[in-house]
């Protein structure tokens, strides 16, 4: 497997045909961070963003409540207005 096996994963997936040249300067210890690909699901929920399509009728400040309160988070905002 691939160090970066995610890039041509990612290029698999969109049908793109590129050539990468990866340089490596040094090893990293995982104790102090994760390849993007082996982060654990927690940390993901923790540190994302959530492309929502808002229904007509909640507000934009009732939804982030909703997310804050299905992934377990103490912090979830809205860039913008959801409003349709």
């Amino acid at each position: 497997m691939k160090l970066y096996d995610f890039i041509y994963k990612i290029d698999s997936f969109c049908n793109y045909d590129n050539s990468w040249n990866i340089i490596q300067d040094s090893e990293t210890d995982e104790k102090y961070g994760y390849f993007a690909d082996k982060r654990p699901i927690e940390l993901l929920i923790r540190n994302s963003i959530i492309n929502l399509d808002k229904p007509p009728g909640p507000t934009s400040h009732e939804v982030a409540y909703w997310v804050k309160q299905m992934f377990n988070v103490s912090k979830a905002g809205h860039g913008g207005t959801l409003e349709p």
